[in-house]
């Protein structure tokens, strides 16, 4: 068989990192805490913060730590709020909001309330970068957390190990990389979800169960996308086997975009599946061209795709023109499904998404983006967030960054609610590894019951 690979490679730039370095060298951490004017939230709890606003410093007072006062424990996110990716960030606000309002609701933790200290990096390594100094030097906020993106991620950890003599962590991340799991990043991360490498090897697994020998993978060329090809090629050594095909996209790609080229090269090498690793707008317009042009394959997706928004842009598309865009589309998931209301996790998100339906503040909000009323990023956003509050109630009433530390380090076979119990500890900063799998059905994503109709066009 003839292979064909289109490969790209992302250049990064020292001098982006060099330059935030410096802005970093030149505060002192832990001497000054910010207060500026915020853009106004849409409740309380909520803060959007805007960039490069002058921050006027106050006294800590007595709060036990940064980020801490008598009422209110500050926590850091950065996250792509507008642009191509904006679900991935608001969904995963709002999973998180959720429990945080009704947490907030009946009096906080310890009498402090819980407030999202939230920034924009679209996506994008270098704002990623400068927001994390922000949130730490400026902003002074108590952890940070839910940040979203392999490639705005990788880019920020050598910025939160500059803050790890006092005890910095990060807590839960839209993301299954692998730099935030290996050192020397890990010490200061707490992943919740399972990693791509575990999606992507139990993916191959489900398809080489079912007869696929020659793979192709399609995905976003920086690393998130080399990330999960990572997980294929590791799935498929353990077989003997490699990478049929290759070929990929642009961050930032959009759904109308033409993707027939990388299509025209899986074809032609004759894979009988296809595995993606990108966002909802790059991989949902390879499906779309893929099905214009009469390739029929399987096609499989990580979990950070942004499975609902994806299936909401194909399913929109198919009504245009008559056509089924979702047949043979299988996506893995970290979470179980959000219509599995016998599992009590699930059944508490779905009313506290009810109840509050949070909203991004106006100042991050993209005005084309229409929010979804749930979805597996806000369901793993609101688990994060239960993980946040159960290590600061065991922190104690003066909570430290130490003691929230130890907390989380604490966690063992703790329940979620979602049939798999979390475990942390001194040596294991990854606490789930399950992966699940669906596929459409009508316009839903359902769990896979049976593999053989799930891939059949």
């Amino acid at each position: 068989m003839n292979r064909r690979r289109f490969l790209g490679f992302l250049a990064t730039s020292t001098a982006a990192m060099a330059s935030a370095c410096t802005a970093s060298a030149q505060s002192r951490p832990g001497t000054s805490r910010a207060a500026a004017s915020r853009a106004a939230a849409s409740r309380p709890g909520t803060r959007a913060v805007p960039n490069e606003v002058p921050v006027a410093p106050r006294s800590l007072g007595g709060a036990s730590a940064p980020g801490v006062t008598a009422s209110e424990i500050r926590i850091g996110m950065s996250a792509a709020f507008r642009g191509t990716a904006a679900g991935l960030g608001t969904e995963f606000y709002r999973g998180a909001q959720a429990h945080y309002d009704e947490v907030n609701l009946r009096g906080g933790v310890h009498g402090r309330t819980i407030t999202v200290m939230a920034l924009d990096d679209n996506y994008e390594p270098n704002p990623c970068i400068k927001n994390t100094i922000q949130l730490l030097e400026k902003d002074q906020v108590f952890t940070l957390s839910n940040y979203v993106g392999t490639p705005t991620l990788t880019r920020a950890l050598p910025v939160i190990k500059r803050y790890g003599e006092q005890q910095v962590v990060l807590v839960g991340n839209f993301t299954g990389a692998q730099p935030q799991r290996e050192a020397p990043y890990a010490d200061q991360v707490f992943n919740i979800r399972a990693s791509y490498r575990q999606e992507m090897m139990a993916l191959v697994e489900r398809f080489w169960s079912l007869g696929a020998r020659s793979f192709g993978v399609f995905y976003q060329i920086d690393a998130y996308g080399r990330s999960g090809t990572d997980g294929v090629a590791r799935g498929l050594a353990q077989r003997g086997a490699r990478i049929t095909a290759e070929a990929t996209y642009p961050r930032g790609a959009k759904f109308t975009d033409d993707m027939s080229p990388a299509v025209h090269a899986l074809q032609k090498a004759g894979v009988d599946v296809v595995l993606c690793t990108g966002a909802y707008q790059g991989c949902g317009a390879f499906v779309r061209s893929a099905r214009d042009a009469g390739f029929l394959a399987p096609v499989s997706n990580l979990s950070f795709v942004g499975s609902d928004a994806m299936l909401a842009l194909l399913v929109k598309h198919g009504k245009s023109n008559g056509r089924n865009y979702t047949r043979a589309l299988v996506n893995s998931q970290v979470v179980p499904s959000y219509d599995e209301v016998a599992l009590p996790g699930v059944a508490e998100y779905r009313a506290a998404i009810e109840r509050h339906n949070p909203v991004v503040p106006e100042a991050l909000r993209d005005a084309s983006y229409g929010v979804q009323k749930v979805s597996f990023i806000s369901l793993e956003g609101y688990v994060n967030a239960k993980v946040v509050v159960e290590a600061l109630r065991r922190a104690g009433p003066q909570p430290t960054r130490a003691s929230f530390r130890q907390a989380l380090e604490s966690l063992r076979s703790f329940d979620l609610g979602i049939g798999a119990p979390l475990t942390f500890g001194p040596e294991r900063h990854q606490g789930l590894d399950s992966v699940y799998f669906t596929r459409v059905e009508g316009d839903r994503w359902v769990p896979i019951a049976d593999w053989a109709a799930a891939v059949r066009v």
